[in-house]
């Protein structure tokens, strides 16, 4: 199967090559494609060297499927051109999120939605992605009413310049900033663009993308997200109320049971997840399970997840491999 990915060259794009090698998603030929100050340049899946194209050639070249990973203006313009072209897209952008007749897909939680019709698919916010996965099954048995959360997000997820802005700060080097302020021995708590209502941007994202992937409006959702001087994996302090009351115990069974989470939740031992334990895997880690005492039905629980993994790369390969599965890619 002939599989692009656009955005080849960027932090995620190359994510996204490392995945689909590792999980031996069945590429026939890879058209790497990225921006034209890119093409030409070689990029290298499974032992073989690939030369960089551009979005026009790539068309022409018609893959099965193209994973975009190249920014929301890009992806507004080229992604069209694509799915008329008969070539399902993938897409990690913000740009049709929320559009109503575009499907946002986490598989472990509504894949169902997707038909042979579907030729741009949304990927969601990575930060939505991790949280979304714990929450799921405890929406299932016990309903969510309210949901309280921030994030303590890693440099990767604003790309390779924040990453080269923290390393040159560690080293006391002068560089070229990603960021207003200094990232290393500091935390900035904006995320993405202030909107007129004093949240930023990502902080809205998590809010309204959260009700469409689990499909309930009633979900309210109120988030603070901030930047961290870490690489590699976004955590969460995520307090949950619901309509229903639970035991601390069956939500451990419940989250210990449920596909692609993984339960790290022993005080005895000093057990809980960190970001150093979640990079390069592809599971969400939970624990810090404990009731909140100071409200009724209400769960504290802090998430943590590889953000270029199971918050964008993996997240794409697993929609890619469920349509591969259900016969929707030709």
């Amino acid at each position: 199967m002939k599989v692009a990915v656009v955005g080849a060259t960027g932090l995620v794009g190359t994510k996204m090559m490392q995945v689909l090698a590792e999980r031996n998603f069945p590429v026939t030929e890879l058209i790497p494609v990225a921006s034209e100050k890119s093409v030409g340049k070689e990029v290298d899946f499974k032992g073989k060297k690939y030369k960089v194209i551009g979005m026009k050639d790539a068309i022409a070249a018609r893959p099965a499927v193209a994973i975009f990973s190249a920014g929301g203006s890009t992806s507004l313009e080229w992604a069209p051109q694509f799915a008329a072209a008969g070539i399902t897209v993938i897409d990690n952008s913000s740009a049709w999120r929320m559009d109503p007749s575009k499907p946002l897909v986490v598989p472990e939680i509504n894949a169902d939605v997707l038909t042979e019709n579907d030729k741009i698919i949304a990927n969601p916010n990575c930060s939505t992605i991790q949280m979304v996965v714990a929450l799921d099954p405890l929406h299932k048995k016990y309903g969510i009413k309210r949901v309280v959360v921030s994030t303590y997000q890693s440099v990767t997820g604003t790309g390779v310049k924040a990453v080269t802005q923290l390393m040159n700060e560690r080293n006391g080097v002068q560089g070229e900033m990603a960021y207003k302020y200094p990232i290393d021995l500091n935390v900035i708590p904006q995320i993405d663009v202030f909107l007129d209502n004093g949240y930023t941007k990502e902080e809205m994202k998590m809010v309204k993308e959260t009700c469409k992937i689990m499909r309930d409006d009633n979900i309210k959702v109120t988030a603070t997200t901030v930047r961290i001087p870490v690489m590699g994996v976004h955590s969460e302090s995520v307090n949950v109320e619901f309509e229903n009351d639970f035991e601390l115990n069956d939500i451990k069974v419940l989250l210990q049971n449920s596909r692609g989470i993984v339960l790290v939740d022993d005080i005895t031992t000093q057990q809980y997840p960190m970001p150093k334990d979640a990079h390069e895997k592809d599971e969400v880690f939970v624990g810090r399970l404990r009731r909140d005492e100071s409200q009724h039905n209400t769960l504290n629980m802090w998430i943590v997840s590889d953000n270029l993994r199971k918050g964008a790369a993996t997240n794409a390969v697993q929609i890619a491999e469920y349509l591969l599965s259900k016969g929707l890619l030709k």
